[in-house]
């Protein structure tokens, strides 16, 4: 045994079992580990010749107060997102509070009543479903009079675009795609996958937004959705693109048409991008988007570990450690309630923050189902970060993502693993 793994029987008292299983799949694993630094490399490469090409200096990483006219740091930054994801234009603020957020303005925004938005990639993230008005939430989407149409997928593993095809009418204005899996036990979509969707719709119909959420996606490929053909990309800066640094924030990208009408819906109509203070915002956020390649590279090699890891000990897993990666999340069949309980409360003892909160399950504010969370982050909320939820529902999954460095996940997964065999009695 290793002195790492010394170190944690000592200090944890995990059982040695377990740490023979964990350095079995750190072994199991180290092909693929090698695999993700090359796309690390590359994507670093890309980031930095961004930040060149941008002339970005200290001045930039100063934020600004009130309206926040003239802020060039925060039109630097959105000018950097725009060049990394090969859009036209950025806006990138840290008044979007989440990726919900990012989503829903980029709908909101580009939607009039009478138009149709089509999710082609099946059931959306829970949250979303309230954006896009099935629950007839005031101020949904439904409720201002757009119509949502969700085509299911194959097998709950491929977009039917022959159904997609069809469907697409008059009305229909945006094509959705949802990159990760959400809370579905399926498989994440690639970029190859989503370029060869946006490609069918384009090839009929090329007036057609095809918009992308990228959550969880960013810097995990060597290729952005924009250059799969995207008109309209997604996400949050506490997940990949902050880098485990930026304090909030989200972003949009693609078309300036687009990104416009996005911003007016965020701010006010014949204002849109001209304000936002960006307050203490713009030094986390140049800094984090540098380091984003690389701890996305350290958070997918813990999520194949934990794929190795935990179907070592005999639980269904998805995507396997072998198969390639799209997101960071990795989805773990616990098969029960106190499984997934169990998890949680060993992952929170291996967190920085907070390490003595016993997490306990809740209904969170968007979703249907109550849910089971952990996660001790230096920012709240954050899923770089290493930490882990799952909605209490068949067929129990816990969704595992984040981590700043490959050494914390493993400990996270000594803990996880160790706190659920305790309650059963052994492997």
């Amino acid at each position: 045994m290793t002195i790492f793994y010394k170190y944690l029987e000592e200090t944890y008292n995990v059982n040695n079992e377990l740490l023979d299983k964990l350095k079995e799949a750190s072994g199991d694993c180290e092909p693929y580990l090698r695999y993700i630094d090359t796309t690390v490399e590359c994507n670093q490469l890309k980031v930095l010749r961004a930040f060149q090409q941008a002339n970005v200096s200290d001045f930039h990483l100063n934020g600004s107060t009130g309206y926040g006219y003239g802020d060039s740091g925060r039109d630097t930054l959105e000018e950097l997102y725009a060049a990394v994801f090969t859009c036209e234009k950025a806006l990138v603020r840290s008044q979007i509070v989440s990726g919900t957020h990012a989503i829903a303005i980029g709908l909101l925004g580009n939607l009039e009543r009478g138009e149709e938005v089509i999710s082609a990639t099946g059931k959306p993230y829970d949250t979303l479903l309230k954006v896009f008005g099935n629950q007839k939430e005031h101020g949904s989407l439904k409720h201002l009079g757009v119509m949502y149409t969700e085509i299911p997928l194959i097998g709950n593993r491929s977009i039917d675009l022959p159904k997609l095809l069809q469907s697409i009418s008059p009305r229909t204005k945006i094509i959705y795609f949802q990159r990760s899996r959400g809370y579905e036990w399926r498989p994440s979509f690639s970029i190859d996958d989503i370029r060869s969707a946006i490609t069918a719709v384009k090839a009929r119909y090329s007036h057609l937004i095809c918009m992308v959420d990228n959550c969880y996606g960013e810097f995990v490929e060597m290729q952005e959705p924009a250059e799969a053909g995207a008109d309209l990309v997604a996400g949050s800066l506490i997940k990949n693109p902050g880098g485990g640094l930026a304090l909030s924030g989200g972003y949009l990208a693609g078309r300036s048409e687009l990104v416009n009408r996005a911003a007016a819906r965020l701010t006010a109509p014949g204002i849109g991008l001209g304000v936002g203070a960006s307050l203490n915002f713009n030094r986390p956020a140049f800094q984090g988007l540098f380091m984003a390649p690389l701890i996305v590279g350290e958070a997918l090699k813990g999520a194949v570990l934990a794929s190795r890891f935990f179907q070592l000990l005999g639980f269904p897993v998805m995507p396997a450690y072998h198969e390639p990666r799209t997101d960071i999340i990795q989805a773990i069949q616990l098969g029960s309630k106190d499984r997934m309980t169990a998890f949680c409360r060993g992952l929170q003892k291996a967190c920085p923050l907070d390490s003595r909160v016993r997490p306990e399950a809740a209904l969170l504010p968007g979703y249907t189902d109550e849910v089971i969370m952990a996660g001790g982050t230096f920012i709240q909320g954050s899923s770089i970060e290493l930490s882990a939820d799952g909605p209490l529902r068949m067929p129990y999954c816990i969704y595992l993502q984040g981590g700043l460095s490959l050494g914390h996940v493993k400990i996270g997964l000594a803990l996880a693993a160790h706190e659920i065999i305790k309650g059963e009695g052994g492997l």
